[in-house]
């Protein structure tokens, strides 16, 4: 959203300014300092709120299942936090849909040579697509969630802004959002300039989560992203060219699924001379398997085509 629209568009100071009192939240729980506060800030306010915390792992892969969000420690976290809030908490399982929505886009997109944002997928389909569809079954008006991020309205059109904390915003990971699942949503954290002000409102709140520290990697990704890759896409990537913006071939890759555009290491190209410029990923091209490089102008462009655009 440009400058202008942004000044046109009004933002509440506070997130639950903009939530009626008769609304029953359901507060989507990963487990950490984030959803902890978002569910404490809706409760102090009032509202009435629940946890739901999703269950979205094997039962019998304990790599995953024991560590991050939405494992077993972060359940029983969530859980232990709406104890210490006074509401109630559930464990729902949304494996199936997971997978469908989330893990085998992230399969099929790397495989395409294009790189995916898991958590874009996760939050359009799963916090405010299945889980929202539930929570509203079970008799809630909005989802609320941990996301740095705001809302706003500009006429009758809600809107997407970046968080006060624009060190921690999320915003751009729920860029998917359309009209109605953000009506439903709630972002509580949008108000803090910082995260070290979350913590110290968890720390005041006695939430045992105040410490906790923040999850880094993709929730599903048992060691590095390199190896799931090579663990889920076995017999769908190949070694190809690595060609020069020219066309020359300049090396091998391992697989597209491997490299990113903008991507400068791991190329496995030897200059001739040490004054070298450095060579970037420039383009996957699937159709050849061919990964193409060169100097970093070469990544400047002018435009660009889009496609399933959400506006």
């Amino acid at each position: 959203m440009n400058r202008v629209a942004q000044a046109a568009a009004c933002i509440p100071a506070d997130p639950l300014d903009d939530v009626d009192g008769g609304a029953v939240i359901a507060v989507a729980m990963s487990g950490g300092v984030d959803s902890s506060v978002a569910a404490a800030r809706c409760a102090e306010r009032g509202l009435n709120t629940f946890g739901i915390t999703l269950a979205m792992w094997p039962r019998d892969n304990e790599a995953i299942r024991d560590r991050g969000c939405c494992s077993v420690d972060a359940v029983d976290d969530a859980r232990r936090v709406c104890r210490q809030l006074g509401i109630d908490h559930y464990a729902w399982n949304l494996e199936a849909e997971f997978h469908d929505a989330v893990i085998a886009d992230f399969e099929d997109e790397y495989a395409a040579g294009r790189t995916p944002n898991p958590c874009v997928r996760c939050n359009e389909r799963i916090k405010f697509g299945a889980l929202l569809t539930s929570a509203k079954a079970a008799g809630a008006t909005h989802v609320a969630t941990g996301h740095h991020a705001r809302r706003g309205r500009r006429g009758g059109v809600w809107t997407l802004h970046k968080a006060l904390d624009v060190a921690k915003d999320q915003a751009y990971t729920l860029h998917r959002l359309d009209q109605t699942q953000l009506q439903s949503a709630v972002f509580p954290l949008g108000v803090f300039e910082s995260k070290a002000g979350v913590r110290d409102e968890a720390t005041r709140l006695g939430l045992i989560t105040a410490r906790k520290p923040d999850s880094q990697e993709l929730c599903f990704v048992e060691t590095s992203v390199g190896d799931e890759l090579r663990r889920r896409l076995a017999g769908r990537f190949t070694p190809g060219p690595m060609v020069d913006t020219a066309g020359e071939i300049v090396g091998e890759h391992r697989g597209l699924p491997f490299y990113t555009v903008g991507q400068r290491t791991g190329l496995g190209l030897n200059p001739t001379h040490p004054d070298a410029a450095p060579a970037y990923v420039i383009a996957l091209r699937a159709t050849n398997n061919e990964v193409v490089v060169g100097p970093r102008t070469a990544l400047e462009c002018g435009g660009l085509r889009a496609t399933d655009v959400r506006w």
